[in-house]
């Protein structure tokens, strides 16, 4: 379990006396937030599921390039952002220096960011269609 941000807080409503390793007040009390993000949002990669077909040609997704794969193992690195829509199977994504993955899967649409390297796992066939994305193309 990643901690992102610890939040304590103290509430003491009156003055507080120690003895020995016991807290006399028992009014204090010590609030502990955590907070985890979504490896999605630690990464900056963007997750649409089950996008609708309306959705789809929109983004004129059917002209895209595409590309497919058996069972492997790929490392990659993102040196533009890419748009990517999961046509067939499913692709775990372990980030850089992390032991957590992302999972995507058919009818998923991901917006990898520029520089984001991962090694992508396929645990059979795969397929996708793909664009890449140039500066300002929102």
């Amino acid at each position: 379990m990643m901690m992102v941000n610890t939040i304590i807080s103290p509430i003491p409503t009156c003055p507080i006396t120690r003895t020995s390793n016991k807290v006399s007040n028992p009014s204090f009390r010590v609030k502990a937030m955590s907070v985890e993000k979504s490896l999605e949002e630690l990464y900056n990669v963007r997750v649409e599921r089950k996008v609708s077909a309306e959705r789809l040609k929109e983004l004129g997704v059917s002209k895209w390039s595409m590309w497919k794969t058996g069972k492997c193992k790929l490392p990659w690195d993102w040196h533009v952002d890419q748009l990517v829509y999961v046509e067939e199977g499913e692709v775990r994504v372990v980030p850089e220096g992390s032991k957590k993955y992302m999972s995507f899967k058919a009818g998923d649409l991901i917006r990898y960011p520029k520089w984001f390297e991962a090694d992508l796992w396929f645990n059979g066939y795969y397929q996708e269609r793909y664009r890449f994305r140039a500066y300002g193309d929102d």
